[in-house]
């Protein structure tokens, strides 16, 4: 049965389909209509990342692309096309979304929660009962930003940073009643935020914490600044907590432990071995969270910044009365800088129970993330 892959040309989704590439001899990509040639952009990602040239040539023989569209009904397919498709599956990872943290909560939701259910709808009507493998996130743990965050738990009770946190979270909701509905397993994986050391290109994806870079830069050319050396630099309050640290995951090991868990998965809805044990939601849903072993402190985040803007940043615990024009204009990206104030942690026993210690093939200090952000050469400090 074929495995088909929405979100192909995504940061996550090209190393998805590169590490399903090794296990499977096709794959069906099923790209947003209208997005451009998916398969140039996969076989470009390809050659930057180094893939073996035999395996670039091959791609056009092992891709069958499939233009579609989440947001509508049928993925805007005809209703023959469409259950043609859905016939033909076994597998289904589900990959695409959007993760613009300062989106709109309803260009959120006909992304987020209505393309999942239309990619639902085409697992239902597959007569083959396809697999599904849902990429949701850990970040549907809300804005509660101490203790621990458990894979078994889903709640809105703690309320959420941003609209994207909210549209994750009412997408795996919806996941897991089509599970209960249909009585059909499902995998769902949360990882962490993901990043990597591979240079940045123009022709890549952008890496999700060149967003922040951006937003930092028009801030400081909309206050007037203009790219400052050295100890000209303006300085900068952040709110944020000086013992917070967040999940940094490389994106490649994401997508490889991904993989290694939908491999464990068995029928009913449960991965082999103790870890399965009671992990299991009602309708057959096993949720694992895919993290790093170590955080990133906070003071490391800041010297990040300090690498990719001219700017000195000061780690403040609340808002500033003063604020400057340039901390007022950071004040309407509150999606990311709100959590510089996190201390809480992923739990990952599951995988760790299922794959060991797992100790990462990644050190994500700040070498390794100058290395996936930073162009040439970092900024002079």
């Amino acid at each position: 049965m074929h495995v088909a892959l929405t979100g192909a040309t995504g940061f996550l989704g090209l190393r998805l389909l590169r590490r399903l590439l090794t296990t499977h001899p096709s794959l069906t990509i099923l790209s947003h209509a209208g997005s451009g040639d998916a398969l140039s952009r996969i076989t470009r990602f390809f050659e930057l990342s180094g893939a073996p040239d035999e395996l670039v040539r091959a791609l056009p023989g092992r891709l069958r692309v499939v233009e579609t569209a989440l947001e509508e009904p049928r993925l805007g397919l005809s209703r023959a096309a469409f259950e043609k498709l859905a016939d033909g599956l076994g597998t289904i990872w589900h990959s695409a979304g959007s993760i613009n943290l300062e989106g709109d909560l309803a260009h959120l939701r006909r992304t987020n929660v209505e393309g999942t259910r239309h990619v639902l709808d085409l697992a239902a009507a597959g007569r083959h009962a396809p697999a599904v493998h849902h990429v949701s996130t850990a970040f549907v743990a809300g804005a509660r930003r101490d203790g621990v965050a458990y894979e078994d738990e889903l709640s809105g009770a703690h309320g959420f940073e941003n609209a994207y946190e909210r549209s994750k979270f009412e997408a795996e909701t919806l996941v897991r009643d089509w599970a209960r509905t249909h009585g059909r397993p499902v995998l769902v994986l949360r990882p962490s935020i993901l990043v990597t050391d591979l240079p940045p290109h123009p022709e890549l994806p952008t890496h999700p914490l060149q967003v922040v870079e951006q937003i930092l830069r028009d801030s400081l050319r909309a206050a007037g600044h203009q790219d400052l050396p050295g100890t000209d630099r303006p300085r900068m309050r952040m709110v944020g907590h000086p013992y917070g640290h967040l999940n940094l995951m490389p994106v490649e090991e994401a997508a490889d432990v991904m993989v290694r868990l939908a491999e464990r998965s068995v029928p009913g809805g449960s991965a082999s071995g103790a870890a399965a044990q009671g992990s299991a939601a009602p309708g057959g849903v096993t949720t694992y969270h895919v993290v790093h072993p170590h955080d990133v402190p906070v003071p490391t985040i800041i010297a990040l910044l300090e690498r990719l803007v001219p700017l000195h940043f000061d780690v403040v615990p609340e808002r500033p009365e003063d604020a400057t024009p340039l901390e007022a204009l950071m004040d309407f990206y509150p999606g990311f800088t709100s959590y510089l104030r996190h201390r809480r942690r992923f739990d990952d026993t599951r995988v760790r129970t299922l794959f060991g210690a797992r100790p990462s093939g990644y050190r994500v200090d700040l070498d390794y993330l100058c290395a996936g952000l930073v162009h040439g050469h970092a900024v002079p400090g």
